[in-house]
Protein backbone atom coordinates (compact mmCIF):
# COMPACT_ATOMS: atom_id res chain seq x y z
CA UNK A 1 0.00 0.00 0.00
CA UNK A 2 1.37 3.75 -0.69
CA UNK A 3 1.14 5.76 2.18
CA UNK A 4 1.87 9.70 2.20
CA UNK A 5 3.89 10.63 4.15
CA UNK A 6 2.88 14.08 4.80
CA UNK A 7 -0.81 13.34 5.29
CA UNK A 8 -0.26 10.47 7.90
CA UNK A 9 2.38 13.05 9.88
CA UNK A 10 -0.59 15.53 9.59
CA UNK A 11 -3.15 13.70 10.77
CA UNK A 12 -0.75 12.56 14.43
CA UNK A 13 -0.53 16.42 14.70
CA UNK A 14 2.09 17.10 12.99
CA UNK A 15 5.94 16.93 13.00
CA UNK A 16 6.72 17.67 16.72
CA UNK A 17 3.97 15.69 17.87
CA UNK A 18 5.66 12.73 15.71
CA UNK A 19 8.79 13.65 17.65
CA UNK A 20 7.41 12.59 21.02
CA UNK A 21 6.21 9.04 20.31
CA UNK A 22 8.00 6.47 20.69
CA UNK A 23 9.21 3.85 18.00
CA UNK A 24 6.10 1.54 18.84
CA UNK A 25 3.75 4.13 19.49
CA UNK A 26 4.87 5.34 15.56
CA UNK A 27 4.65 1.70 14.48
CA UNK A 28 0.96 1.25 16.08
CA UNK A 29 -0.25 4.55 14.52
CA UNK A 30 1.15 3.77 11.32
CA UNK A 31 -1.07 0.00 11.25
CA UNK A 32 -3.91 1.71 12.58
CA UNK A 33 -3.82 4.87 9.63
CA UNK A 34 -2.97 1.94 6.67
CA UNK A 35 -6.11 -0.14 8.07
CA UNK A 36 -8.26 3.04 7.65
CA UNK A 37 -6.62 3.53 4.25
CA UNK A 38 -7.89 0.06 3.70
CA UNK A 39 -11.53 0.73 4.69
CA UNK A 40 -11.72 4.08 2.64
CA UNK A 41 -10.12 2.63 -0.14
CA UNK A 42 -12.21 4.64 -3.16
CA UNK A 43 -14.23 2.74 -5.47
CA UNK A 44 -13.29 2.27 -9.11
CA UNK A 45 -15.35 4.81 -10.39
CA UNK A 46 -14.08 6.91 -7.73
CA UNK A 47 -10.04 7.05 -9.12
CA UNK A 48 -7.20 9.37 -7.56
CA UNK A 49 -7.19 13.12 -9.58
CA UNK A 50 -5.08 13.34 -11.98
CA UNK A 51 -2.86 15.92 -12.05
CA UNK A 52 -1.58 18.31 -15.26
CA UNK A 53 1.46 17.81 -17.15
CA UNK A 54 3.86 21.29 -17.43
CA UNK A 55 2.61 21.20 -20.99
CA UNK A 56 -0.79 20.64 -20.79
CA UNK A 57 -0.59 23.57 -18.14
CA UNK A 58 1.30 25.78 -21.22
CA UNK A 59 -1.18 25.08 -23.12
CA UNK A 60 -3.52 26.92 -21.00
CA UNK A 61 -1.92 30.25 -21.37
CA UNK A 62 -3.92 31.46 -24.23
CA UNK A 63 -6.80 30.37 -22.78
CA UNK A 64 -7.43 33.42 -20.82
CA UNK A 65 -7.69 37.29 -20.00
CA UNK A 66 -4.80 36.90 -17.00
CA UNK A 67 -1.56 35.57 -16.20
CA UNK A 68 -1.49 32.82 -13.38
CA UNK A 69 1.39 35.59 -11.69
CA UNK A 70 -0.59 38.32 -11.54
CA UNK A 71 -1.29 39.60 -7.40
CA UNK A 72 -5.01 38.92 -6.49
CA UNK A 73 -5.74 42.40 -6.09
CA UNK A 74 -5.60 43.08 -9.87
CA UNK A 75 -7.32 39.71 -10.51
CA UNK A 76 -11.28 38.37 -10.01
CA UNK A 77 -11.40 35.05 -9.46
CA UNK A 78 -14.84 34.71 -10.18
CA UNK A 79 -16.85 37.28 -12.18
CA UNK A 80 -15.41 41.15 -11.92
CA UNK A 81 -12.93 42.80 -9.34
CA UNK A 82 -14.79 44.96 -6.66
CA UNK A 83 -14.31 48.72 -5.54
CA UNK A 84 -11.82 48.27 -2.89
CA UNK A 85 -12.40 50.74 0.47
CA UNK A 86 -10.45 53.34 1.04
CA UNK A 87 -7.25 53.01 3.54
CA UNK A 88 -6.25 55.71 6.12
CA UNK A 89 -4.02 58.43 5.60
CA UNK A 90 -1.42 56.37 7.69
CA UNK A 91 -1.64 52.71 6.52
CA UNK A 92 -0.91 50.27 9.10
CA UNK A 93 0.38 46.65 8.65
CA UNK A 94 -3.00 45.40 10.80
CA UNK A 95 -4.87 47.73 7.89
CA UNK A 96 -3.05 46.23 4.75
CA UNK A 97 -4.43 42.99 6.52
CA UNK A 98 -8.22 44.17 7.03
CA UNK A 99 -8.18 45.99 3.86
CA UNK A 100 -5.73 45.04 1.52
CA UNK A 101 -4.03 40.92 1.72
CA UNK A 102 -5.46 38.06 0.39
CA UNK A 103 -4.31 34.79 1.56
CA UNK A 104 -4.91 36.19 5.46
CA UNK A 105 -6.62 33.13 6.11
CA UNK A 106 -4.02 31.09 4.87
CA UNK A 107 -0.88 32.71 6.37
CA UNK A 108 -3.10 32.91 10.36
CA UNK A 109 -3.77 29.55 9.81
CA UNK A 110 0.11 28.61 9.14
CA UNK A 111 0.99 31.19 12.15
CA UNK A 112 -1.48 29.69 14.49
CA UNK A 113 0.31 26.03 14.22
CA UNK A 114 3.03 27.87 14.42
CA UNK A 115 2.42 29.20 17.57
CA UNK A 116 0.68 26.25 19.02
CA UNK A 117 3.47 24.17 18.20
CA UNK A 118 6.11 26.46 20.35
CA UNK A 119 8.22 27.98 17.57
CA UNK A 120 9.86 31.04 18.07
CA UNK A 121 8.13 34.18 18.15
CA UNK A 122 10.21 35.28 14.49
CA UNK A 123 9.39 32.28 13.15
CA UNK A 124 5.87 32.91 13.92
CA UNK A 125 6.42 36.30 12.67
CA UNK A 126 7.78 35.07 8.96
CA UNK A 127 4.91 32.27 9.11
CA UNK A 128 2.29 35.29 8.96
CA UNK A 129 3.74 37.52 6.59
CA UNK A 130 5.43 35.09 4.31
CA UNK A 131 2.28 34.52 1.60
CA UNK A 132 0.58 38.26 1.71
CA UNK A 133 2.57 39.83 -1.23
CA UNK A 134 0.98 37.49 -3.26
CA UNK A 135 -1.68 40.42 -3.44
CA UNK A 136 0.50 42.19 -5.32
CA UNK A 137 2.51 39.67 -7.56
CA UNK A 138 2.56 35.89 -6.63
CA UNK A 139 5.43 35.00 -9.81
CA UNK A 140 8.89 34.60 -7.64
CA UNK A 141 6.95 35.73 -4.67
CA UNK A 142 9.81 34.87 -2.13
CA UNK A 143 11.75 37.50 -3.35
CA UNK A 144 8.89 39.65 -3.87
CA UNK A 145 7.94 39.43 -0.53
CA UNK A 146 11.61 39.56 1.35
CA UNK A 147 12.40 42.49 -0.49
CA UNK A 148 8.47 44.28 0.82
CA UNK A 149 9.12 43.44 4.47
CA UNK A 150 13.12 43.82 4.64
CA UNK A 151 12.95 48.07 6.12
CA UNK A 152 10.73 46.66 8.59
CA UNK A 153 11.31 43.23 9.94
CA UNK A 154 14.59 41.16 11.19
CA UNK A 155 16.99 39.62 8.46
CA UNK A 156 16.17 35.94 10.22
CA UNK A 157 12.22 36.92 9.16
CA UNK A 158 13.41 37.87 5.60
CA UNK A 159 15.38 34.77 5.36
CA UNK A 160 12.85 33.01 5.78
CA UNK A 161 10.35 34.22 3.69
CA UNK A 162 12.75 34.60 0.66
CA UNK A 163 13.84 30.77 0.80
CA UNK A 164 10.84 29.70 1.78
CA UNK A 165 9.86 29.32 -1.63
CA UNK A 166 12.60 27.58 -2.92
CA UNK A 167 12.70 24.74 0.00
CA UNK A 168 8.56 23.95 -0.80
CA UNK A 169 10.04 21.98 -3.90
CA UNK A 170 12.26 20.13 -1.74
CA UNK A 171 11.28 17.62 0.90
CA UNK A 172 12.89 17.43 3.94
CA UNK A 173 11.52 14.14 5.70
CA UNK A 174 13.27 14.74 9.66
CA UNK A 175 11.43 17.82 9.65
CA UNK A 176 8.49 16.54 7.99
CA UNK A 177 8.24 18.27 5.18
CA UNK A 178 6.91 16.40 1.79
CA UNK A 179 6.40 17.88 -1.60
CA UNK A 180 2.44 18.64 -1.41
CA UNK A 181 0.31 17.33 -3.97
CA UNK A 182 -0.83 20.83 -4.73
CA UNK A 183 1.98 21.36 -6.55
CA UNK A 184 1.28 18.96 -8.89
CA UNK A 185 -1.78 20.55 -9.43
CA UNK A 186 -0.23 24.28 -9.85
CA UNK A 187 3.07 23.57 -11.75
CA UNK A 188 2.26 20.08 -13.22
CA UNK A 189 3.16 16.55 -12.16
CA UNK A 190 6.87 16.58 -14.00
CA UNK A 191 7.62 19.75 -12.76
CA UNK A 192 11.12 20.64 -12.58
CA UNK A 193 12.40 24.00 -10.63
CA UNK A 194 14.57 26.02 -12.44
CA UNK A 195 18.26 26.53 -11.73
CA UNK A 196 17.79 29.86 -10.03
CA UNK A 197 14.96 27.83 -7.47
CA UNK A 198 17.65 24.92 -7.19
CA UNK A 199 20.52 27.27 -6.69
CA UNK A 200 18.60 28.64 -4.14
CA UNK A 201 17.93 25.73 -2.13
CA UNK A 202 20.98 24.77 -1.77
CA UNK A 203 22.50 27.83 -0.22
CA UNK A 204 19.49 27.72 2.25
CA UNK A 205 20.26 24.09 2.87
CA UNK A 206 23.79 24.59 3.96
CA UNK A 207 22.64 28.11 5.55
CA UNK A 208 23.33 28.48 9.47
CA UNK A 209 19.67 29.98 9.31
CA UNK A 210 17.67 27.56 7.49
CA UNK A 211 15.93 25.87 10.08
CA UNK A 212 13.42 29.57 9.48
CA UNK A 213 12.49 29.15 5.93
CA UNK A 214 12.44 24.94 6.38
CA UNK A 215 9.50 25.87 9.41
CA UNK A 216 7.85 28.19 7.14
CA UNK A 217 7.10 25.56 4.72
CA UNK A 218 6.01 22.84 7.23
CA UNK A 219 3.76 25.34 8.98
CA UNK A 220 2.28 26.66 5.61
CA UNK A 221 1.80 22.52 4.62
CA UNK A 222 -0.80 22.37 6.90
CA UNK A 223 -2.46 25.99 6.38
CA UNK A 224 -5.70 25.08 3.88
CA UNK A 225 -7.86 23.63 6.33
CA UNK A 226 -11.38 26.04 4.60
CA UNK A 227 -13.23 24.82 8.33
CA UNK A 228 -10.48 26.11 10.59
CA UNK A 229 -11.58 28.83 13.14
CA UNK A 230 -8.48 31.71 13.26
CA UNK A 231 -7.58 35.41 14.49
CA UNK A 232 -5.68 38.00 14.02
CA UNK A 233 -6.06 38.56 17.96
CA UNK A 234 -2.97 36.34 19.06
CA UNK A 235 -0.85 38.11 16.85
CA UNK A 236 -1.03 41.72 17.46
CA UNK A 237 1.49 42.10 20.19
CA UNK A 238 3.78 39.83 17.89
CA UNK A 239 3.76 42.51 15.45
CA UNK A 240 3.96 45.18 17.57
CA UNK A 241 7.43 43.61 18.68
CA UNK A 242 8.34 41.97 15.37
CA UNK A 243 7.39 44.89 12.62
CA UNK A 244 8.87 48.48 12.77
CA UNK A 245 5.67 50.26 11.76
CA UNK A 246 6.90 53.68 10.17
CA UNK A 247 5.41 56.55 11.74
CA UNK A 248 4.46 58.12 8.16
CA UNK A 249 2.22 54.92 7.54
CA UNK A 250 3.07 52.59 5.29
CA UNK A 251 3.61 53.99 1.67
CA UNK A 252 4.35 57.26 2.79
CA UNK A 253 7.74 56.61 4.65
CA UNK A 254 10.41 57.27 1.74
CA UNK A 255 11.51 53.53 2.32
CA UNK A 256 13.02 51.80 -0.97
CA UNK A 257 9.73 49.49 -1.29
CA UNK A 258 7.08 52.28 -0.43
CA UNK A 259 6.12 51.77 -4.06
CA UNK A 260 5.03 47.98 -2.87
CA UNK A 261 2.69 49.46 -0.48
CA UNK A 262 1.14 52.18 -2.50
CA UNK A 263 0.73 49.73 -5.36
CA UNK A 264 -1.35 47.76 -2.88
CA UNK A 265 -3.34 51.22 -1.43
CA UNK A 266 -4.28 52.67 -5.10
CA UNK A 267 -4.18 49.51 -7.94
CA UNK A 268 -6.68 50.91 -10.36
CA UNK A 269 -4.30 53.93 -10.73
CA UNK A 270 -3.60 53.17 -14.61
CA UNK A 271 -0.34 54.93 -14.66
Amino acid sequence: MEVDRRLFIASLGGASAVALMSHEARAEALEHYMSDLLDDAPADDNPKPKFPTVAELDGQIETRPFRRGGGSIFIAGRGNVTKLPPMPAKPTLLDFFNLRFSTVNHVLQSATDAMKKGQPEDIVCACLLHDVVQTMMKTDHGWWGAQMFEPYVSEKITFAIRYHQALRFYPDHAAGYEYPDLYKRMFGEDYQPPPHIEAAYKFARNHKWYNYPRMVTVHDLYAFDPNAKVSMDPFIDVIGRQFKQPKEGLGNDNSPVAHFWRTMIAPDTPL
